[in-house]
């Protein structure tokens, strides 16, 4: 497994719960992310382009039924990141348990 490393980055609520939807799936429409967050075009486009910036994300046009729709990728640096930056909350949570004597 990768070394953990906390990415303040990702970390952003909405930035984390983006990653987290598209790491089990190849990709996932705009649309749908959008949705399943309830936020704006706007909003989502902002942290999109903060994440594409960074490598994470790409954002590509696809044809489907005569439509372009926007297509949302994780990549695999940003696979990478993802799995270190959980790693590092869950040695935060590890860290906040009780040791039982």
């Amino acid at each position: 497994m990768s070394e953990a490393a906390f990415d303040e980055l990702i970390h952003a609520p909405l930035r984390l719960q983006i990653c987290a939807m598209l790491a089990p799936v190849r990709g996932l429409p705009f649309s749908d992310i959008r949705d399943s967050l309830q936020i704006s075009d706007s909003v989502l486009s902002k942290h999109l382009s903060a994440l594409a910036a960074a490598g994470y994300v790409e954002v590509s046009r696809v044809r489907a039924n005569q439509r372009s729709r926007r297509q949302v990728t994780l990549t695999k640096p940003g696979r990478t990141a993802l799995r270190r930056h959980l790693a590092a909350l869950q040695a935060i949570v590890a860290a906040a348990e009780p040791v039982l004597v």
